[in-house]
């Protein structure tokens, strides 16, 4: 159902850096480019992931209750992003570990320009 997210960016280079060493955890790789935009994919068949400086040229803000959250397969693999997403200059939301719904395991930070994401996975429990 979705075909792509979008962030806006005040400093693309900077939140392109950003995204090029993050989403590489998950395989994705950059499949469309301009001066002002670039977008990641795991395949033409998956959803995108891009940043934007604005069309109307007004400064990129954050949306108060946006969220874009991505999968994985396992906590480790969310643990590794969530630090890597840390290491990067990433700022803590909410450190990975079991949240309130039971198989849910997720890690939340924000990006450079303070939009917020999680990495998330489900747990099958017995």
């Amino acid at each position: 159902m979705i075909g792509y997210t979008m962030f806006g960016t005040n400093n693309l280079a900077k939140a392109v850096a950003f995204y090029d060493e993050l989403l590489k955890l998950l395989g994705a790789e950059r499949f469309l480019e301009t001066e002002n935009f670039v977008a990641w994919s795991t395949g033409q068949d998956q959803p995108g992931f891009s940043i934007t400086k604005p069309h109307d040229g007004n400064t990129a803000t954050v949306g108060n209750g946006s969220m874009i959250a991505l999968v994985v397969e396992t906590p480790e693999q969310v643990d590794t992003f969530y630090a890597k997403a840390i290491e990067l200059g990433g700022s803590d939301e909410g450190a990975p570990g079991p949240r309130e719904m039971p198989g849910f395991y997720a890690g939340y930070f924000r990006d450079l320009d303070g939009n917020k994401l999680n990495v998330f996975c489900f747990t099958h429990t017995a």
